[in-house]
């Protein structure tokens, strides 16, 4: 009679990876922003609310990212030098309530970036998610370095621009309005995001 023999060399099935849940440190992360027009550029911060990013096997491979539009500031102006104009024009607050100016926050208060994936490349790490304003949902990857120090991990990206009409951000923009000559303000925004976060 055949007796079947196995070998003692059976493969066992990996382990999962354990994943890890990093709380973001929102003192320490920011956007920042440029804009442009013909007449110059303005640069400003936007703040999180809240984030956490997802590490497997000491990799980042996920996340999800809440900013709060209200906390959108202007930097290049000092106070009483139009600052708080433009930061109510970008808002869409106080005299401007009620206009769809860029962000419209009243309506819109939070944006929204969730990791879909991470790939490397000539060692950069590129981040694809979705970027979410105004309550449209677009994909958007940029190029970004991690780094790991304990139980902490900090995220810096390149800069990247998106334009801000995929997100129906479309004040004065020439690619929308076509009477604006001189007066309009560039499709792109140009932002570096920086995170910290922190292992739970």
């Amino acid at each position: 009679e055949a007796t079947v023999t196995t070998s003692d060399a059976i493969e066992t099935v990996a382990p999962t990876e354990e994943s890890s849940t990093y709380k973001l440190d929102l003192q320490n992360s920011v956007i920042d922003w440029k804009g442009s027009k013909p007449t110059g550029t303005h640069t400003g911060t936007i703040n999180f609310s809240d984030g956490e990013a997802i590490v497997t096997d000491g990799k980042l491979t996920g996340g999800k990212f809440i900013f709060d539009m209200n906390s959108i500031t202007v930097t290049d102006l000092k106070s009483g030098d139009g600052k708080e104009d433009l930061e109510a024009h970008l808002k869409g607050t106080g005299d401007k309530e009620g206009e769809d100016h860029f962000f419209n926050v009243g309506k819109f208060p939070e944006g929204m970036f969730e990791v879909t994936s991470i790939t490397s490349e000539n060692g950069k790490t590129n981040v694809n998610g979705n970027l979410t304003l105004k309550g449209v949902t677009k994909p958007v990857s940029f190029p970004a370095t991690v780094a790991y120090e304990g139980n902490n991990m900090t995220l810096t990206s390149d800069s990247f621009q998106i334009n801000r009409t995929h997100w129906n951000v479309n004040y004065a923009s020439k690619s929308i309005f076509d009477d604006l000559k001189d007066k309009f303000v560039n499709d792109e925004i140009e932002l570096v995001v920086k995170l910290k976060a922190t292992k739970q």
